[in-house]
């Protein structure tokens, strides 16, 4: 690359990372405002207007947009849980998920925020927390210009577009869009 000295052994792989610093991106969505760099990066997003899951386990019925979530979930029924909690009757595949989970017996935060003096149990926790202060809203609506800093609060979001109920009232079967508006009845 003439911009950062980056070397690259293909020359297709050199001409994706120029897009990174001329900020062209060729590959437009037609359902949405969205672009990308590389068109297999397109064919995934268009995934995510259509539904489409074309990875399906072949041990169970669960289906992924993506070949790497699909690894990933087989991992579930290959890796065998040995690492045991000593409090609960819990197992692990991972030494990490293990070490995530006795946390929650020994109240341990390593996860310090640098601008205030919260601290956190798992760093997605931690990186959460961190938009707070930058005000960083990484979950565009495809629908509007509204953004929102959890992926949470985009999906209740898009229910007003959808007008989309899925909580009933059990006195009155009227439908609600939020929770939390059901609970305040």
């Amino acid at each position: 690359c003439n911009q950062c000295n980056k070397t690259f052994s293909l020359n297709g792989n050199l001409i994706r990372h120029l897009g990174t610093h001329t900020g062209k991106k060729p590959y437009q969505c037609n359902q949405c405002d969205k672009a990308f760099l590389q068109n297999s990066v397109l064919i995934t997003h268009i995934r995510t207007h259509i539904g489409k899951k074309p990875y399906q386990c072949n041990q169970c019925d669960n289906t992924f947009s993506l070949n790497c979530n699909l690894i990933q979930h087989l991992r579930t029924h290959t890796w065998k849980k040995s690492k045991q909690c000593n409090q609960f009757d819990k197992t692990f595949s991972l030494n990490g998920y293990l070490i995530r989970h006795l946390r929650t017996h020994t109240g341990e935060k390593p996860y310090q925020c640098n601008q205030c003096d919260k601290a956190f149990s798992k760093n997605n926790h931690l990186i959460r927390h961190l938009r707070t202060h930058t005000e960083e809203k990484p979950y565009q609506c495809n629908q509007c210009d509204k953004a929102f800093s959890k992926n949470n609060h985009l999906i209740r979001h898009q229910m007003t577009h959808t007008e989309e109920k899925p909580y009933q009232c059990n006195k009155c079967d009227k439908f609600f869009s939020e929770m939390i508006v059901l609970k305040d009845i």
